[in-house]
């Protein structure tokens, strides 16, 4: 019997199956996320400066494959041709570069440990890259290799060809290793020291491999010179290579972890695996990304928008690191990466607040807020153990970025609800920081005399940055201010940090209405040139931080002359061409990335202006909120190698694009507000673990129509430009009415307005 189908059923039957999908998406997110995204990085312009991290969310251990050179902080480049090993890696950027790493590498044929000489082609297309699951298959060897990890395991399965001459290289890299194999248990044992900085002399990431196929050969490396029948080595660089014959599709599985603590614990992390088998262990971690992942659950038509959003979700959920491990007594325990001893509780790492403070954390704190919490617990210990709050950890105290803006991040989780955790050792910590700073990091504040004494960083005192730093100690100060209050300490106590809070006053230039250095006498920086990039600000120029005031908003606005004035402002971002300032100094990343966007003088791949297109909302004109995110969306983010318009700093690039496809965004962390942009997907579901809802539905909610028309809260018209958090914590329905023309009676109300310090 014969069916005929029309075209028109063809159509129905495409759709449904796209309907299907659609909906497996929001059971299974992790299925649309891409770990290559971002990939297709270099030196010279980064689309994310990413690598593809297998691990579980906040796992202890990431794992890649490495088609970059020893020490080459990219890692994994998307345009590579050949792998040289899968690393086990904690690199949180390229720019911090990596510790507690070495490589695993299955070979065939001649005998060689040389990481150019052992590399093998590999192609994209032979390449399966999973948040839980990495697979590809090495082309000069004939071998495919898996792998699934846990926190602080990895299991990897390699099938290999028909050959008497089958290999595992281990390579525990340079700057001082050690490796030895026990043949008699199938095992490998061995430590590497190789870091960038920010760790004791005593630093060790303790690894133990074992086999589940008998050696034949054995040999240990050093310096890459293979000596045959050797089973231990120490020295610079060390490593070994066991080898078996194999039958063609011989699968030969390695099971693997690490500690920072001894190896002892490495043995104990091992048993993370457990009894499971590879497979099992692919599907656990599958199951753990889409129960965190599920947190979030979007509907939509539009799949590549949900491919992003699922992918820049993965992002926001690998740092910072944990850091700790469990010992046999089931307690939590943690090698101190600030004074080298074992202690008790928790410890996180690889993160820089000074990209993370301003979404990142606000995130964990409205959906993973027992993941924070825990966070929190670490910084009380990472002050114990070195007198400092981190401002770059990596693992311990880096010297990256300004700011003090472990205030924003102790502020944010206490306003948002969190406790159990010393929030007394924090507030002692948070004033210890203004006063003080940690030669050679970026700990406590550098300039804290200058800033003291005269409300800003002199730009004379032979301190760079100092508008940049400024501003965001004023910020920093607001923050203390708040917590202050919100812990009942007296007038006397906090009333300094509300003062200090104004200081972005202080170097601001009334004529030119931007922000600009002055030297110690008050004299004003005659040779400004506002499109001039870093000396007084840090990776932008002054169009890029004259916007960071996100506790006063409309103490600024009050500053350039009012809303109409700060508006012109604004606008003028996009207007003036991007090439401007390229020759102010020498060519960094950060400067060609905005160049080549086409966005004006809108710099979204660094961090300092991405709060600024929400700032409509104090002034007015929340429409062009609307109509900014919605183009920054559109435009610079994709589930592709080239995904970024910039660094993908530890997830905060990320979670901007996962707050603004809500449809709200933390301006001011601590604050309690978020303040609206426009929803991306028709509707969306946010489980929080306090078991309340979030539902969010967009009416008429198509690629053009961008405005919000109308909104409703639980049923009600709702005007006001933000959401409060305890709005969001007692479960909310929120109901947008989208169109492709602006409203503008809504949101322009004085009530309508979001917090500004001006207002207390």
């Amino acid at each position: 019997m014969k069916t005929h189908f029309s075209f028109k059923h063809l159509l129905f039957l495409g759709s449904a199956v796209l309907y299907s999908l659609q909906s497996s998406a929001v059971k299974n997110p992790v299925d649309y996320v891409s770990t290559l995204v971002g990939t297709q990085s270099k030196f010279e312009l980064s689309t994310g400066n990413t690598y593809p991290a297998t691990a579980l969310p906040w796992g202890m251990n990431f794992w890649t494959p490495q088609t970059g050179e020893m020490g080459n902080g990219w890692a994994y480049t998307y345009n590579a041709d050949k792998i040289r090993g899968f690393k086990q890696t904690h690199q949180p950027s390229p720019w911090m570069n990596d510790y507690g790493q070495f490589a695993i590498m299955p070979i065939t044929g001649g005998l060689v440990f040389d990481q150019d000489r052992r590399a093998s082609w590999f192609s994209h297309k032979a390449e399966v890259s999973r948040p839980y699951y990495y697979k590809v298959y090495l082309a000069d060897h004939d071998v495919t290799t898996e792998l699934a990890p846990t926190e602080r395991a990895v299991m990897f399965r390699f099938t290999y060809p028909e050959t008497k001459n089958s290999y595992v290289i281990v390579d525990a890299f340079d700057k001082g290793s050690y490796v030895k194999v026990i043949p008699e248990e199938n095992k490998i044992i061995g430590y590497s020291t190789k870091n960038s900085g920010g760790v004791p002399e005593n630093f060790k990431n303790y690894f133990v491999i074992y086999f589940d196929k008998p050696f034949t050969f054995v040999s240990a490396v050093s310096e890459n010179n293979i000596l045959p029948n050797e089973t231990e080595v120490k020295g610079n660089h060390t490593g070994a290579i066991i080898g078996f014959a194999t039958k063609k599709g011989e699968i030969v599985h390695a099971r693997v972890a690490s500690s920072f603590i001894s190896p002892e614990q490495a043995e104990l992390n091992l048993k993370e695996l457990g009894n499971h088998t590879f497979d099992q262990l692919v599907s656990n971690g599958k199951a753990v990304w889409n129960r965190e992942m599920s947190k979030i659950e979007i509907e939509d038509d539009n799949i590549d928008n949900l491919r992003t959003f699922y992918s820049c979700l993965y992002r926001s959920m690998l740092f910072p690191r944990s850091f700790y491990e469990i010992d046999a007594k089931g307690q939590v325990m943690h090698y101190s990466p600030y004074n080298g001893k074992v202690l008790p509780g928790y410890m996180f790492t690889d993160t820089g607040f000074w990209d993370t403070f301003r979404c990142l954390f606000p995130f964990l704190n409205l959906m993973y807020p027992s993941m924070n919490l825990k966070m929190q617990e670490g910084l009380v210990n990472a002050y114990k153990e070195s007198g400092f709050l981190p401002e770059w950890a990596s693992p311990g105290h880096r010297d990256c970025m300004v700011g003090n803006n472990s205030a924003s991040v102790v502020t944010d989780a206490y306003i948002k609800g969190l406790r159990g955790y010393d929030i007394e050792v924090l507030w002692e910590a948070l004033k210890h920081g203004t006063n003080t700073h940690l030669q050679g990091t970026a700990s406590g504040r550098l300039g804290y005399e200058s800033y003291n004494k005269l409300g800003y960083v002199a730009n004379n005192i032979g301190i760079g940055q100092n508008v940049a730093r400024t501003l965001e100690y004023a910020y920093n100060d607001w923050a203390i201010y708040t917590l202050g209050k919100k812990l009942g300490k007296p007038a006397g106590e906090i009333d300094i940090y509300k003062k200090r809070a104004l200081n972005y006053k202080n170097v601001y230039h009334p004529e030119r209405k931007l922000m600009v250095g002055k030297d110690d006498k008050g004299v004003f920086n005659r040779n400004f040139d506002a499109v001039d990039w870093s000396g007084e600000f840090c990776e932008g120029n002054s169009w890029h931080w004259s916007f960071c005031v996100f506790h006063d908003p409309q103490g600024l606005i009050n500053l350039m002359g009012g809303k109409k004035e700060f508006n012109t402002m604004m606008d003028s971002v996009f207007v003036i061409p991007g090439k401007l300032g390229m020759e102010s100094r020498g060519m960094i990343h950060e400067m060609r990335e905005m160049q080549v966007m086409n966005m004006g003088q809108y710099a979204h791949g660094n961090q300092p202006i991405q709060h600024m297109v929400y700032l409509y909302n104090y002034s007015g004109e929340p429409w062009k909120t609307q109509y900014r995110v919605r183009e920054i969306m559109n435009k610079l983010y994709t589930a592709t190698p080239d995904g970024y318009c910039g660094d993908e700093d530890n997830g905060q690039t990320s979670a901007w694009y996962v707050f603004s496809a809500l449809g709200f965004y933390p301006v001011c962390p601590g604050t309690d507000e978020y303040i609206l942009g426009t929803p991306l997907f028709k509707s969306a579901k946010l489980h929080l673990e306090n078991g309340k809802t979030i539902t969010i539905k967009a009416e008429n909610n198509q690629a053009d129509n961008c405005y919000i028309k109308d909104m409703k809260i639980n049923g009600k018209s709702y005007s006001r430009n933000y959401l409060t958090h305890d709005q969001l914590m007692k479960g909310a329905n929120i109901q947008f009415q989208m169109s492709p023309k602006p409203n503008k009676q809504r949101g322009i109300t004085e009530k309508d307005v979001p917090y500004s310090l001006s207002f207390e």
